[in-house]
């Protein structure tokens, strides 16, 4: 595995991965017909916005890393009452 695939599988780097490998099963199962994932690929975008969100929060408020860990994350997602996306 390259550098960079093992980062992106990384569940402390990327919040989003469930969301990525929804989308990329759904793809698989639905031979590769996107209109059909539409439902997985807005829920990846959200994922995706909303934790770019709270990086920038962060580094507006100077904390480091600028993405929470896993650990991390999954208090942020209980503290609000679950999954917002």
């Amino acid at each position: 595995m390259s550098k960079h695939v093992r980062k992106m599988r990384d569940h402390d780097l990327n919040p989003c991965l469930e969301e990525t490998d929804a989308s990329v099963k759904c793809m698989d199962d639905n031979n590769y017909k996107k209109e059909l994932c539409n439902t997985f690929f807005m829920k990846y975008k959200n994922c995706r916005k909303f934790w770019s969100a709270v990086m920038m929060q962060r580094r507006r408020e100077g904390v480091k890393p600028t993405m929470p860990t896993a650990e991390q994350r999954k208090i942020i997602l209980e503290s609000i009452g679950g999954v917002p996306y």
